[in-house]
């Protein structure tokens, strides 16, 4: 059994290049309706979908659509039973919506920062900037663990908290230090434990090298990379289509 998966959104004056493959290495095609379109391929039903490799080549796809023209996400999974199905049922349907939406993103696209902390410097760096801490830590030097425990907790907790508002801190650096050259700013919560931020930024295409020089005050305390240019997944949402399709 056989249907369509569905990438996403793009203008439908796009031709998609002869090379381009998705999900299961595919061919990529284009199904247009009026002025809008949508990357498509075919993908055998009988094939379990969802894992690692079909994850990223569903991303790899719209992260390199979105380096040359502008492409709404459609949601992983979205499959339909046949190109007719896609013009008539998601692109017809939802076309000036679609319209409006690549005209806002036209010569766009996201870019993400991610900030961490040298892991060989953070404590030290919070043990200077908080004497409490410092106070806590000579408390319980050389003292048995049970006699020290409120101690130890409070010194914990004390760690935990000027980390988390080191965090805050410099998210808000990174937000800052960014917004003067991108359309909108998305800040996250950092995940890892030497993360110090997760922003994303919808930007012009021509800016990138704008938005490195001013992430360049950042490098001298933090480890920042700028990934991009992306699919604008955190500004334009992702197209959710439910089709009874679906494998």
């Amino acid at each position: 059994m056989a249907g369509v998966y569905v990438y996403g959104i793009v203008p439908a004056d796009v031709d998609i290049d002869d090379e381009a493959r998705g999900i299961g290495e595919a061919p990529v095609a284009i199904v247009r309706q009026e002025g809008i379109a949508a990357l498509v391929s075919d993908l055998d039903l009988d094939r379990p979908l969802g894992t690692p490799e079909d994850l990223v080549a569903h991303g790899a796809l719209l992260d390199a659509t979105a380096a040359a023209v502008p492409v709404l996400p459609v949601r992983f999974g979205a499959v339909l039973t046949d190109r007719g199905a896609v013009a008539e049922e998601l692109l017809a349907e939802h076309e000036d919506e679609f319209d409006e939406a690549l005209h806002e993103l036209d010569g766009k696209a996201q870019y993400v920062i991610n900030a961490r902390y040298v892991p060989d410097t953070l404590l030290q760096d919070v043990i200077a900037g908080d004497p409490r801490i410092e106070r806590l830590r000579e408390a319980i030097r050389d003292r048995p663990e049970d006699a020290t425990r409120t101690e130890r907790i409070a010194l914990g907790e004390a760690v935990n908290g000027a980390i988390e508002a080191r965090r805050q801190a410099d998210t808000r650096a990174v937000a800052e230090a960014v917004a003067p050259v991108a359309d909108e700013v998305v800040t996250h919560e950092p995940a890892g434990e030497y993360d110090a931020a997760y922003v994303s930024v919808l930007a012009d295409l021509d800016r990138e090298g704008d938005l490195e020089r001013a992430l360049g005050g950042l490098a001298e305390r933090l480890q920042v990379r700028l990934l991009g240019p992306l699919a604008a997944y955190d500004f334009v949402g992702d197209v959710k289509w439910d089709s009874s399709a679906q494998s």
